[in-house]
């Protein structure tokens, strides 16, 4: 967990076959800040994970972003670091309130762990 706001442009790395992943990625696409936010696709044929000293089985997991400077954020922090990069501050701050954080954190785990059977 990195305490500090993500530098955009952010790289948000996504599951290209997780179809709720997708609907989220193509609202992305149409987002007035957009140009905040790189998408990569781990299931693409030339991804190269090696490259970002990962595996894909690791970036599979759980959602995963990189910022500007190079910090990770992983699984609930990834979203609030996207979140916080499109200008969601306000929504950002809540999600980090007692409480309701971990309420978040653990759903987005079980979230992370059913997402390809709760996309059919």
């Amino acid at each position: 967990m990195t305490p500090h706001a993500p530098v955009t442009p952010v790289t948000l790395f996504y599951d290209g076959h997780c179809p709720l992943c997708l609907r989220e990625v193509a609202w992305l696409s149409r987002h007035p800040r957009r140009r905040r936010v790189r998408l990569v696709n781990i299931q693409a044929d030339d991804f190269d994970p090696a490259a970002l000293g990962v595996t894909v089985e690791a970036l599979m997991g759980r959602l995963h972003l990189r910022d500007a400077e190079g910090r990770w954020y992983r699984g609930m922090d990834a979203s609030r670091a996207l979140y916080h990069g499109l200008g969601y501050r306000r929504l950002v701050w809540l999600s980090r309130l007692p409480g309701l954080r971990q309420v978040l954190d653990w759903g987005y785990l079980g979230f992370a762990r059913h997402r390809l059977r709760l996309g059919r």
